[in-house]
Order: structure tokens, then C-alpha cells, then sequence
């Protein structure tokens, strides 16, 4: 009997690349939402909004300040596979107005979780 994938799943380690075909196909074609925590290292990867997995990490201690939204494509490769847009990324007191990330340097390090937890952009199974 396969084993139910939850909706959003908490990536501490590498998602395998069937969870992750599954999840990207759950809500949306060929595209999973997710929330990293930039301190922790850590993201939720799934579930209908970028709030439901925000919520998820507030609940297992993640701080609001270090969580950032964004969109993972498989298959389109390193330079195209994140898009940085969220609601939850419209923050005035952190200098980001819009649902985009601004900053480089938090980009950067989305970038380089998303990297070693999802992958960066390889076609799935």
C-alpha cells in the first residue's frame, strides 16, 4: 500500500524526487508553492497557499522575519526553476514592499536552500 504524501511536507533533508513530482502535481501542473526559513535551513514544500506552509513552520518554530515565499518549476534548470514572488513576502518593515524579494541576499540564500532541499531545476520521473 503506498504511503499517503501529506499536502505539505517539512524538508529538512532532500526531497526524494517522487515526493516532490507528487507535491508539484498536487495543486498546480508542474509547479510547487514552498516557505523557507532562511535562519533554520529548512522549507515547507506544498500545499495550496504559500500562508499554509508559512503557518506550518511558525508551528514548528521558525521565526516570521526569516520565512520567505516562492515557486519551484522542475525542469526548467537552474536559472528558471524559482520564482520569488509571494504574498507573505510583502513586508514594509523589512524593505520589501511587494511580493517579490528584493534583497539579493536573502534571494541568494533561498536560492542555495531550495538547491540542496528540492533541486535545482532537474526534470522529475
Amino acid at each position: 500500500m503506498e504511503e499517503r504524501i501529506p499536502d505539505i511536507v517539512l524538508a529538512r533533508e532532500p526531497i526524494a524526487p517522487d515526493v516532490l513530482k507528487a507535491l508539484s502535481e498536487r495543486f498546480f501542473e508542474g509547479m510547487v508553492k514552498y516557505v523557507v526559513d532562511v535562519e533554520r535551513g529548512i522549507a515547507a514544500v506544498g500545499g495550496e497557499l504559500h500562508a499554509d506552509a508559512e503557518a506550518l513552520l511558525l508551528e514548528d518554530g521558525s521565526h516570521q522575519e526569516g520565512l520567505w515565499g516562492a515557486n519551484y518549476y522542475p525542469g526548467r534548470g537552474p536559472d528558471g526553476c524559482i520564482e520569488y514572488t509571494s504574498l507573505i513576502n510583502i513586508r514594509p518593515a523589512q524593505a520589501n514592499r511587494g511580493v517579490e524579494i528584493q534583497s539579493e541576499e536573502i534571494r541568494g540564500r533561498v536560492r542555495e536552500i531550495t538547491f540542496a532541499l528540492l533541486g535545482s531545476g532537474e526534470p522529475l520521473p
